[in-house]
């Protein structure tokens, strides 16, 4: 038995597994590129994902600087070869690219290419991308050299793969935006509540105010105050739902920042008094953080809409590498136990799911009339 075979199994399992790290879409596809270099030995690869219209929506390479990419300048709409594998789910194998018909030259900046491998990333019959190497990397004795079947073989099954991890990529993606959207929804109610109570009481202070105008113009001038106070604060909410409604930007803001935000926004649209303390708090890996804050969001929905709370504190504090949340409410509290038999949850079950999924944990303490309190405990890096 040869070596190679043997040392391409061992070379995919890497790359299955550096692709399986990544959640993010634009870093599953930079993955799947330099995997595929690698473990081709070519000199340069690339990935592109269709668009609707016959031509790219992303196109990533390896091997290339980004000096160079930026000379090569934006690609075609429709681009020879590389735009035919999108429609064709089918290898391509080529001695030298530039002598296939559809070859249709390229850029002054383009690097020089000649032997070609070519591959769809197929998920049943869509094509998700396809994915591209050229230059084979070996000693060229006879003046030529290319891809063999064996390169092409070890490439679908890491397509396969791919295609996978592409798909679940696009699925987290997804899945975030629908609870960035819910999130958003959950806002926007809190606010049209908190805006509504203001507008209301901004109406019936100024018709008090026009019914006194006559006879007691100095009690008319009072209400008159208060109609632009209430104004005023009516104008900050609005203010606050153009700015909040916008979703949580943890990369940019990071859980502190966007964390401290939406309680500012709870406090202001309930009665009930909320709190936030972060001390020595540092930040955490984006899958941790993100987790912290869908447990926070979750469990001030329970306290405020649930729970008849007057107090609630939120406190994120260090615990070793990692971090600890807590929140505590003074509401009517509840059985873990009965609500469990009941069929109920309150969003234990999703909240104890996230703090799982990130290596974490998370205990319920509450009895009826004692309030409650939620504390997840995440690692560090």
């Amino acid at each position: 038995m040869s070596h190679r075979p043997s040392s391409g199994l061992a070379a995919v399992s890497t790359a299955l597994l550096a692709m399986s790290r990544h959640l993010e879409v634009r870093d599953v596809l930079k993955t799947i590129v330099a995997s595929a270099r690698e473990l081709l030995d070519a000199e340069y690869a690339a990935l592109g994902v269709p668009d609707d219209h016959g031509g790219f929506a992303q196109f990533v390479v390896d091997g290339v600087s980004d000096e160079q990419w930026k000379a090569i300048g934006p690609l075609p709409r429709q681009h020879g070869i590389l735009a035919a594998m999108l429609h064709k789910a089918e290898p391509e194998r080529l001695a030298d690219v530039r002598e296939d018909p559809r070859f249709e030259g390229w850029p002054a900046a383009h690097p020089e290419m000649s032997d070609f491998l070519g591959l769809p990333v197929r998920d049943g019959d869509e094509i998700l991308g396809a994915l591209f190497l050229a230059n084979k990397r070996c000693p060229k004795e006879t003046g030529s050299c290319g891809f063999t079947a064996e390169d092409e073989e070890l490439l679908s099954i890491l397509a396969q793969h791919a295609a996978i991890a592409l798909t679940n990529a696009r699925l987290y993606e997804r899945s975030r935006e629908l609870t960035i959207a819910e999130e958003r929804s959950r806002l926007a109610h809190e606010l049209h509540d908190a805006v509504s109570q203001k507008l209301f009481s901004l109406r019936l202070t100024a018709q008090a105010a026009a019914a006194l105008v006559d006879r007691d113009p100095v009690r008319a001038k009072d209400e008159l105050q208060q109609v632009a106070a209430l104004a005023a604060e009516a104008a900050d909410e609005l203010r606050a739902a153009v700015v909040e409604l916008r979703p949580a930007a943890l990369d940019e803001d990071g859980l502190v920042h966007t964390l401290r935000t939406q309680i500012q926004v709870m406090d202001r649209a309930h009665t009930a008094r909320v709190t936030f303390e972060s001390p020595g708090i540092r930040a955490l890996p984006a899958a941790q953080e993100e987790a912290v804050l869908r447990v926070a969001q979750e469990a001030l929905h329970n306290a405020l809409r649930h729970a008849e709370a007057e107090l609630v504190t939120v406190t994120l504090a260090r615990s070793g590498p990692g971090a600890r949340l807590t929140v505590t409410d003074d509401g009517k509290g509840f059985d873990p136990r009965t609500v469990r038999s009941a069929g109920r949850h309150l969003g234990l079950v999703s909240m104890r799911d996230r703090a799982g999924g990130v290596g974490g944990g998370l205990t319920v303490t509450s009895a009826p009339g004692e309030g409650t309190t939620i504390e997840m405990e995440v690692p560090g890096g």
